[in-house]
């Protein structure tokens, strides 16, 4: 099966990622409230989970975003060697073209403090300068080190009523740090690009993650990033088992990923009874300018 479709040329800033953690399953693509662990395991006996905060979900669609705009603004402010990072909530949301009301900041509120308590427990599959490993091989981490979110002043919440379009919530300021584990691989130069602007032109959290995976996974000299579709459901992840399940959600995410350039192609083909995809990434799929897309 093969998909074409004409290529829209988007620019805009880069957002530089963690390679080591973008190869591995982080976000569920739903927001749903199934608190199970997400869990992969390699051949070589490694293993790899996401274990939720004691009554909280796991990361979903919105933590993805709230994710890539923390990376995005941590560039931006020069990589600072703490991982420090302040910002108002009311700034972030519109920076990831989020409507700002009372909802949304309660949303992000949650996301920040989600991305904090969630562990990331590796044993033998990640890799990086700054994490501790016990004696049997495990390390545990997460993406923020600490966020402390304060609202603002009794003083400054007297005046939103001058400012009727965010009477429905209350901003705050942020304080955040990025995790220890992130900021020495990015340091190291283990990274992967993504290009913000058609990040989000990208309608779907399947075509956003699987855009993430297919940047992180080409190796340089390589043509194209060829996966078992089994295996790509563990990295995404997906919960569909069925190849023809699969296939059926990744066909929409196949198509935003043609038209927005970052892949010429997406062929599936049958090998038996193991499923393949093969991704031809486009050539403009990292091309950057300096404007502010």
């Amino acid at each position: 099966m093969m998909h074409s479709a004409p290529r829209r040329r988007v620019t805009g800033r880069t957002v530089v990622l963690d390679r080591m953690l973008e190869r591995l399953p982080l976000f569920r693509l739903s927001d749903s409230a199934d608190a199970a662990a997400i869990s992969l395991a390699t051949e070589a006996g490694g293993r790899w989970r996401v274990l939720p905060s004691p009554g909280d979900r796991l990361p979903g669609t919105f933590d993805q975003d709230v994710y890539v705009e923390l990376l995005r603004r941590f560039l931006d402010a020069g990589s600072p060697a703490d991982g420090g990072l302040t910002f108002t909530l009311h700034a972030f949301l519109r920076a990831i073209g989020r409507k700002v009301d009372g909802r949304s900041y309660e949303l992000l509120r949650s996301s920040l403090v989600r991305l904090e308590r969630t562990t990331l427990e590796s044993q033998g599959i990640y890799e990086s300068p700054g994490i501790v490993v016990d004696d049997s091989g495990r390390c545990r981490f997460s993406i923020l080190a600490s966020v402390v979110i304060e609202r603002r002043r009794a003083a400054e919440r007297g005046q939103l009523s001058l400012f009727p379009g965010m009477s429905g919530g209350e901003p705050g300021d942020v304080r955040a740090t990025l995790g220890q584990a992130i900021r020495c691989n990015l340091a190291a130069g283990q990274t992967s690009t993504l290009i913000l602007g058609k990040y989000l032109a990208l309608g779907s959290a399947v075509a956003r993650r699987l855009y993430r995976l297919i940047a992180a996974s080409v190796e340089p000299g390589t043509a194209v990033y060829e996966i078992e579709l089994e295996r790509l459901a563990e990295l995404l992840p997906l919960a569909q088992r069925y190849p023809s399940h699969l296939l059926r959600v990744l066909e929409p995410a196949h198509e935003q990923l043609i038209e927005a350039g970052i892949v010429d192609r997406a062929r599936i083909r049958q090998e038996g009874r193991t499923w393949c995809l093969t991704y031809t990434p486009g050539r403009t799929a990292t091309d950057r300018s300096d404007g502010q897309g």
